[in-house]
């Protein structure tokens, strides 16, 4: 535990239409990959909390999933745990990306938005895909919809203004307890973060239906002789067709996902891994309470 008296801490919700870089800018505050991205909506599912610890202060950054107009019951879980976190923390960061133009999707999360007593900072991403002189307009766009404590630009890819981020978010921080010990990045398990990297890799290899009908589970993960691990891991998809597509053929599609997937893991775990994956079906697990359960979507959490 730190010895700082004046040490601060806090808790930052990060909400926002999907695939606007919340994830990437999570990862790239953390220095580390805890959080999966792809350019495909939806990404994220669960609430995923990221740690930045510094000798002065701590703060928990909540990833949420993209909110959106649910589809079947797995949408609304996700929409649910978006919202549920914007009374639990310090700040929240409302993420729009300025290279595309104002939707729906942020009116319906600023509506919301309205509501709350938290601060509320806009980030604004991806500043260096438009010219300089469109950047106030776009701002002023979002100023008429609501009020924001502050308006921060940056490039979450490139890291461009990430310390003026920082910065801004401290200076509303007060003084509070480690919540988490300084070397912890993450508060969820390994075998979470392990299920996360091969979701990814099937996002970036799949298509259409695919990407959004899979859930991966990490079964079992034992350490053998030199110090390799043993990896196991499910896929569930939802039809027959689809795990045809996820095995490819001869296995092609397998194993590339494997491929890829295998090295993520050893840079998490910091070993050599020995990967078996499996695809099994689960009819319509998507609105399945009990598959949504099973599979870690709980309605508790939110």
């Amino acid at each position: 535990m730190m010895e700082n008296k004046n040490f601060k801490s806090g808790f930052v919700s990060i909400v926002g239409r999907p695939n606007v870089g919340k994830s990437t800018m999570l990862n790239q505050i953390i220095g580390e990959k805890i959080t999966i991205t792809s350019d495909k909506a939806q990404t994220t599912r669960n609430r995923i909390q990221g740690v930045y610890t510094t000798p002065e202060e701590q703060i928990v950054f909540i990833d949420t999933p993209g909110v959106h107009k649910p589809k079947h019951q797995l949408g609304q879980y996700m929409v649910n745990t978006a919202l549920s976190t914007l009374n639990e923390v310090d700040i929240v960061l409302f993420m729009v990306n300025v290279a595309e133009k104002k939707g729906p999707g942020d009116k319906f999360i600023m509506e919301r938005l309205k509501d709350i007593q938290t601060p509320v900072f806009l980030v604004l991403n991806q500043i260096d895909r438009v010219h300089p002189d469109e950047l106030l307009p776009i701002i002023e766009g979002y100023q008429e919809e609501m009020t924001f404590s502050e308006i921060i630009p940056i490039s979450a890819m490139n890291g461009n203004n990430m310390d003026r981020l920082l910065e801004v978010i401290s200076s509303y921080l007060e003084e509070g307890p480690q919540f988490y010990p300084s070397d912890q990045i993450s508060d969820h398990p390994e075998y979470f973060i392990v299920s996360e990297l091969v979701r990814e890799k099937i996002l970036e290899l799949t298509r259409e239906e695919i990407p959004h009908s899979v859930a991966v589970v990490t079964e079992s993960m034992q350490r053998g002789e030199n110090d390799l691990i043993d990896v196991n891991v499910t896929i569930n998809v939802e039809r027959t067709s689809q795990k045809g597509i996820i095995i490819g053929k001869g296995g092609k599609m397998l194993k590339e996902i494997g491929t890829r997937a295998r090295k993520d893991i050893e840079n998490l775990l910091g070993s050599k891994v020995y990967l078996e994956l499996w695809v099994r079906v689960e009819d319509d697990w998507r609105d399945t309470p009990r598959d949504l359960s099973k599979f870690g979507y709980k309605e508790e959490d939110y």
